[in-house]
């Protein structure tokens, strides 16, 4: 395994200032991973309990390492957070008064090379979160349709080069099976070399692509809030910290939605089946506009360059 890099829980002043972490209260920390968060909530307050999900063997691997400090106060689950419903049920808690979600990949992800998620080391082109299960990023380009390829590059990594990467992919697969990070990224610099103007390698845009299809990180996601929303308790804590323009436009236009009362009908058109009535004013804004990090986070940690954070407050049902 690769030296992982030091682990900064992005904007953990700002997600404990908006948990405000109190006695007898369950949070859901939704993204485990090195458990930044919830060994912070858990030493906030000594009379909380937290359950974490991860579907990354690695972090159940290293929770072992630290989980037993808090005894029966923590539960962790190896689940895709999208199971989050059913794996509380199992456990008997019906609601929680928050849940909080570091979406992407952690630091200690990009750093182990054998995971493939980098290009910065030469290793196989996996990028599963959970390596136990699906397709790998080398079944997606060496096996997809190019219009279909071209397309999840296109929407998953914004690339408006996505149709000339594709093909280039696509041409390469018939003179040798494409298996590593290093054969995919050279692939994608040969149609889009560097330039002076460029702020990130030309295939950055590519790998997050077939990370967020490989892993299905925005259905996900929209599977999640919908969740959240039937498991908060009335003033439960909705927190979310994203790192690219697709998750936040998800979570924003997801608290939007629910935070603002539907127009009245007109009384020219019919009530389509009560279609008013149905709107679900189920969250208060906590955050109008997305919390950024702080200066100081910035400088030690420049990997929360592109982080946001949302909040919501659950309303009574």
């Amino acid at each position: 395994m690769d030296k992982v890099s030091p682990h900064f829980p992005v904007m953990l002043p700002e997600v404990l200032e908006y948990l405000k972490p109190n006695s007898g209260e369950v949070y859901v920390d939704c993204t485990l991973g090195a458990g930044g968060y919830t060994r912070a909530i858990l030493d906030a307050e000594p009379e909380c309990k937290v359950i974490g999900f991860d579907r990354d063997d690695t972090a159940h691997e290293m929770a072992a390492e630290w989980s037993k400090k808090y005894g029966g106060r923590l539960a962790l689950v190896k689940s895709s957070f999208s199971n989050l419903q059913e794996e509380l049920s199992d456990r008997g808690v019906e609601k929680v008064d928050a849940v909080i979600l570091d979406l992407g990949v952690s630091s200690m992800q990009f750093d182990q090379g054998e995971r493939g998620f980098s290009f910065r080391f030469d290793a196989p082109l996996d990028m599963r979160m959970d390596r136990s299960r699906g397709k790998t990023a080398a079944d997606l380009v060496n096996y997809m349709d190019e219009k279909e390829l071209a397309d999840i590059i296109y929407l998953y990594g914004e690339e408006r080069h996505s149709r000339r990467i594709a093909s280039a992919i696509v041409r390469k697969r018939t003179e040798q099976k494409i298996e590593t990070t290093f054969q995919l990224a050279d692939i994608v610099r040969s149609v889009l070399p560097f330039s002076k103007k460029d702020k990130s390698d030309p295939s950055t845009r590519t790998f997050q692509a077939l990370r967020i299809a490989v892993n299905e990180e925005l259905q996900e996601l929209e599977t999640v809030l919908e969740v959240a929303e039937n498991v908060l308790n009335e003033n439960g804590r909705l927190i979310i910290v994203t790192f690219h323009s697709l998750e936040d436009r998800i979570v924003k236009n997801f608290l939007n939605e629910r935070a603002k009362p539907a127009p009245s009908p007109s009384r020219h058109l019919p009530d389509m089946a009560g279609a008013s009535s149905q709107n679900r004013l189920s969250f208060s804004l906590v955050t109008k506009k997305p919390v950024l990090p702080s200066e100081h986070e910035l400088q030690i940690n420049p990997r929360s360059r592109s982080a946001k954070m949302r909040v919501g407050i659950r309303r009574a049902a």
